[in-house]
């Protein structure tokens, strides 16, 4: 009998890191419905959200010795949707998530009116506009953002990873965010 269903996560993360791939068995059977609800949402075909949920927990094998987890709920979430919208940014056609959700953290860009396209050829621009200013950004600037916005890093690790200051990250995710609305509606300088 398997008594894993009574652990908690982080005791089955603990069990799995041992040795023991049941507690991994059990993670999937916990979350696999939550999951897929995800990835549905985003990605918007139910075999793709499939394919989706597996490719998630295969991955799962070596992400959580690499990772040290404190909320296992939130962090499998986060790794979810990152695993979602990487699927979409590789797709070729039509996105089907709304931009507005990719960049919800630029609560300063998000705001006006002009980034919120009406059709997929201006969202896919909209997107590629994004990912261009961001590379304009100082180098500070740009490494805080992608690690707080798009790798979604808290302050301590954006801090822990950069070396700068808790201070200076805020700092710099600010700056960051005010240069990359100016560049946007600059149109990059141009």
């Amino acid at each position: 009998m398997n008594d894993n269903n009574s652990k908690t996560d982080l005791e089955l993360v603990a069990l799995y890191k041992q040795g023991d791939k049941n507690a991994l068995g059990t993670l999937f059977k916990r979350y696999t419905g939550q999951l897929y609800g995800v990835c549905l949402k985003y990605l918007k075909d139910p075999d793709e959200s499939q394919d989706a949920v597996m490719n998630i927990f295969e991955k799962l094998q070596t992400d959580l010795f690499k990772h040290e987890i404190t909320f296992f709920k939130s962090w499998l979430h986060t790794v979810t949707r990152n695993h979602c919208l990487m699927v979409l940014r590789g797709r070729k056609g039509i996105y089907h998530q709304p931009l507005e959700d990719e960049i919800s953290g630029l609560e300063v860009v998000e705001k006006e009116a002009l980034w919120h396209p009406d059709d997929a050829a201006d969202k896919e621009t909209t997107f590629k506009n994004l990912e261009e200013a961001i590379k304009i950004l100082k180098d500070e600037q740009r490494i805080c953002i992608e690690l707080f916005y798009l790798q979604e890093k808290s302050y301590k690790e954006v801090s822990d990873l950069t070396g700068l200051s808790l201070l200076n990250v805020k700092s710099h995710i600010q700056n960051g965010k005010r240069n990359l609305k100016i560049i946007l509606e600059r149109g990059h300088g141009q």
